[in-house]
């Protein structure tokens, strides 16, 4: 009986010990390790929102991870990523906490990617948000999300230049990298063939 007994609870253990490994880790300890790398390297936090089904979400991380750019914001910021707002059938890819963060920042109307950039004790110094002139951080603005279009380009490069040491050569390169993003304008449809014009030479 006693053997049974110790059989079921290394069973449990075991079991259990995997459960754990399989779940996402809590935004609040991806946020604390963030803050602390950050304090430690002099450097600031910037936070990703994203979910597996955004397509936006993809080309900001492919442009963050470009090597053209990846050492000028390695060297700036150290960058997190919490899943949120997962479809019913992916929901295990969430952090637990992640949309109640996003609330807190003011970001849960924003759609996704959203992004914020904190100091290593957490406050805030800029988000995704493009917000009227002199308007506070706490009034919802519009979402740039992966920045694509020159205005959009142009707004994330000032935040960029406003939260750390990146000189004008380095954030021109990350502009053109970012600029990238801009989908292709359609091609003009061909005009119209008159009948009376085919085969008249």
């Amino acid at each position: 009986m006693k053997k049974s007994l110790l059989i079921l609870f290394v069973l449990f253990t075991v079991k259990s010990g995997f459960a754990q490994t399989a779940t996402m880790p809590a935004s609040e300890t991806i946020l604390k390790d963030a803050y602390a790398k950050a304090a430690k390297d002099n450097k600031k936090v910037m936070l990703i929102f994203h979910a597996s089904w955004c397509g936006w979400c993809k080309k900001m991380e492919a442009s963050l991870n470009d090597p053209m750019v990846k050492k000028m914001f390695d060297d700036n910021y150290v960058t997190a990523k919490l899943d949120v707002m997962e479809q019913p059938a992916k929901k295990d890819l969430e952090n637990p906490g992640s949309l109640e963060v996003m609330t807190k920042l003011k970001g849960e109307k924003s759609g996704l990617p959203f992004w914020v950039v904190l100091d290593a004790k957490g406050k805030v110094l800029g988000d995704s948000q493009v917000r009227p002139a002199g308007a506070s951080l706490d009034t919802y603005g519009e979402n740039v999300g992966c920045p694509a279009s020159k205005e959009e380009v142009a707004f994330f490069t000032k935040l960029l230049k406003a939260t750390s040491k990146l000189n004008d050569g380095q954030l021109a390169i990350i502009a053109n990298r970012f600029a990238q993003n801009q989908p292709a304008p359609a091609p003009k449809p061909a005009a119209p063939v008159s009948p009376a014009t085919v085969g008249s030479k």
